[in-house]
């Protein structure tokens, strides 16, 4: 019984020094948490000049040179911030040393803009021009991600600061092209983990946010699970016979194999993938053939995209597209040829479940009560979602509104647009996420000493 005692005994004072312990970490947190979001909060004014000077110099895909030195150049008066330039083109990574040791955190913002016209009258409206598609155009942040470079420089400013008290490092990704979408270039993210931006230090997780108009400035958009939809582009090239529109019988028409696969195409979301696993959009985009009315074409051409929440409804889907268009093609007597990239398209965002978690009070901090909540996924596509094939990520959509009373125009459209006080939420949401996730790690228990 003495022997009993003992026992209980120890396990009691072990687990209130645990307790004490746990607390006392909880208290130094909450502190250092305060001192950020306070950090972030000062910071506003700068985060507006630095957003402003990015939103007047936009840059399309791959062309963000003037952006990249800008922010090099921020970054530069920031202490103890070591920064690499010149990753996947125009990308840039800076890595911050904490005073303690602690898991190693990433913070991901894009950089580049869209060949739209902008439509807002602001005094720091876009007026660049540049090239796309061998053609002149206009360029625009019509997607915020000046906004997304603007909150993570204020945020690097303020985790700067902090540097001696941070329980870890943390990883600030600039990132090029993300609008570059599927092709024969891969889009920034993949890019930037192809060049090895998780590594030295190993990051354990990313997380990065996307503004909107959609809902009432200040507020966040969170989930575990799922979030945003992959896009694989397809594109199917059927070669047949030409000939003469009275005289079908001695021709061979890609154009009815081409009506028939567009068709075919419709049936692989509704029944042949599992939609509790996750929701699945096939489109055709493009369906082009022929020169003349009376002339019956020697080719066909169709394009389109498919969009899945759910990873095996993705493969299902490619292998789908494949063997319809063989299978109708034949049938007419042409020749089908497909290709789909899925080594270059976005991936499932996938916003880790524990990753998520360990977050949202973070969250609800920089907010303010109530104004976070877990929302449905989307099919729309943003490449984050490659930084999360090996280690968790978490992404939330920060809302901006510049109306009180409803909607902004959507993203990518000319009059997009966003309330600038909302970016200092997103400043203090990536300033404590970051500390919630490395006071996570720092008082996770550790495993027991065997006897």
């Amino acid at each position: 019984m003495k022997l009993r005692y003992r026992l209980f005994a120890l396990a009691t004072a072990c687990l209130l020094a645990r307790s004490a312990a746990s607390q006392e970490a909880s208290s130094v947190t909450s502190a250092l948490t305060r001192r950020a979001l306070a950090l972030a909060d000062a910071s506003e004014a700068q985060v507006v000049q630095w957003r402003r000077y990015i939103h007047e110099h936009a840059e399309l895909s791959y062309q963000e040179v003037q952006t990249a030195a800008y922010i090099a150049a921020a970054l530069a008066k920031m202490p103890g911030i070591d920064i690499q330039t010149g990753i996947a083109k125009t990308g840039i990574k800076a890595v911050l040393r904490g005073g303690k040791p602690g898991p190693v955190v990433a913070l991901r913002a894009d950089m580049d803009a869209l060949p739209v016209e902008e439509h807002n009258d602001l005094p720091f409206k876009s007026t660049a021009k540049g090239e796309y598609l061998g053609k002149p155009t206009s360029i625009a942040h019509v997607c915020g991600h000046d906004t997304h470079v603007a909150m993570l420089l204020g945020a690097a400013q303020a985790l700067s600061t902090l540097r001696a008290e941070l329980a870890g490092a943390v990883v600030f990704l600039f990132q090029p092209a993300e609008e570059l979408g599927p092709g024969p270039l891969l889009s920034g993210a993949s890019a930037m983990v192809e060049a090895g931006v998780l590594d030295n230090p190993k990051v354990d997780v990313v997380m990065g946010q996307h503004i909107g108009a959609a809902s009432p400035s200040g507020t966040i958009g969170y989930r575990r699970g799922s979030l945003m939809a992959s896009i694989d582009i397809f594109r199917i090239s059927l070669k047949g016979k030409g000939g003469h529109g009275a005289m079908p019988w001695l021709s061979k028409d890609p154009t009815l194999a081409a009506a028939e696969i567009t068709l075919a195409l419709q049936n692989i979301a509704s029944n042949q993938t599992n939609p509790l696993d996750g929701p699945i959009v096939v489109t055709v985009g493009q369906l082009q053939a022929g020169t003349r009315f009376n002339i019956l074409p020697e080719t066909a051409e169709i394009a389109g995209t498919i969009r899945s929440l759910s990873k095996d409804n993705r493969k299902i889907a490619q292998e789908s597209v494949r063997t319809k268009a063989k299978g109708i093609a034949e049938s007419y007597s042409v020749t089908a040829e497909t290709t789909i990239d899925s080594s270059s398209g976005y991936e499932v965002l996938v916003s880790d479940p524990a990753a998520t978690e360990a977050v949202i009070q973070a969250l609800e901090v920089a907010t303010g009560p109530g104004k976070i909540k877990e929302i449905r996924p989307t099919m729309g596509s943003e490449d984050f979602g490659s930084f999360g094939r090996n280690i968790p990520v978490v992404f939330w959509i920060l809302n901006a509104s510049p109306f009180a009373d409803r909607a902004g125009a959507p993203n990518h459209a000319p009059e997009f647009t966003i309330d600038e006080g909302a970016m200092r939420i997103g400043v203090r949401a990536l300033v404590g996420s970051t500390l919630a996730y490395m006071a996570r790690s720092g008082s996770a228990p550790k495993p027991a000493r065997q006897p």
